[in-house]
């Protein structure tokens, strides 16, 4: 685990499709004949997607991207954004995009819808907010979505505008990584363990262990006596683990929230992720089986 390269650590976010089809860096301006900036909810809003990409790149910024749509849920959003100032000033530091669901952009001369593209698939093709890290570069997850916030409903997912401001305050990392440790922070009971260093040792961890357990088809702590010995000695601490899978067919976002409440129906797990330790990681991977597999590593 130690000294993880940055080739392993880019094939890692490649197994996980975090760069997979990612047009953005090449792509043309956004189709629409919008000015080029709008006020809304007391801030000001890019509305041309590759002046967008442009600022966030030259100023090594989040690029906050809201698909948005017409009618009364776009409304209360905008409304929520206007009545917290706190919000307000999270979102004064990321580089801030409003686009309709049918924008398109041009990629090797066609006009190709942005929802389209794999990597916004986490918004299943509707409105809602994604993240492009333009911040971290030489970082896997450079120039990828790293959080989605659909206002579309799953299985355990509910839209609630309160999680666009969780979001703006996780810790660099992929989107695999981001969203576990987001549903984390939503649960209701306010668990601890995402609030000490997101250790980068412990991240190659959880999500080796995670690509494991996928590979697979198996839950559980395969290997751990040598794992532990390797982790916690980069770490600096003694380590332990949590593991839990999905449901099958589920989305990410959904199977990252169950995983968190299978966690809470165990007393054991529950004590790892409730409290607060020095370092922490998690992540999550999909199996063959459409069974994800998440891990919790926590160093004290």
């Amino acid at each position: 685990m130690r000294g993880t390269s940055p080739a392993k650590l880019r094939a890692l976010a490649l197994g996980a499709g975090l760069l997979a089809a990612w047009p953005f860096a090449a792509a043309g301006a956004a189709e629409e004949s919008a000015p080029s900036t709008k006020t809304v909810a007391g801030l000001e809003w890019r509305t041309d997607y590759s002046a967008a990409y442009r600022a966030a790149k030259q100023h090594q910024r989040m690029l906050l991207i809201n698909m948005t749509c017409a009618g009364s849920q776009q409304q209360a959003v905008e409304q929520y954004i206007a009545r917290n100032p706190t919000l307000q000033a999270k979102l004064e530091q990321v580089e801030r995009l409003r686009l309709p669901v049918d924008a398109a952009i041009t990629v090797g001369g066609k006009s190709q819808r942005l929802l389209s593209f794999p990597a916004f698939s986490h918004l299943q093709g509707g409105p809602g907010f994604v993240m492009i890290d333009l911040r971290h570069e030489g970082q896997p997850y450079y120039g990828a979505v790293v959080s989605a916030l659909p206002y579309a409903s799953g299985k355990y997912y509910r839209w609630n505008p309160q999680h666009l401001s969780v979001m703006l305050d996780l810790p660099p990392g992929t989107i695999t990584q981001r969203t576990m440790i987001w549903a984390v922070r939503i649960h209701p009971e306010r668990p601890q363990s995402t609030y000490g260093m997101h250790h980068p040792t412990l991240a190659a961890g959880a999500a080796q262990h995670s690509t494991y357990q996928a590979s697979i088809g198996v839950q559980g702590h395969q290997n751990f006596e040598s794992r532990y010995h390797q982790l916690s000695g980069a770490a600096g601490g003694s380590v332990s683990e949590v593991v839990a899978e999905s449901w099958p067919g589920q989305n990410m976002i959904d199977s990252c929230l169950d995983c968190v409440d299978s966690w809470r129906h165990s007393s054991g797990h529950w004590r790892g992720v409730s409290r607060r330790h020095r370092a922490f990681a998690f992540d999550i991977r999909r199996g063959r089986n459409g069974i994800w597999y998440g891990t919790g590593l926590f160093a004290d």
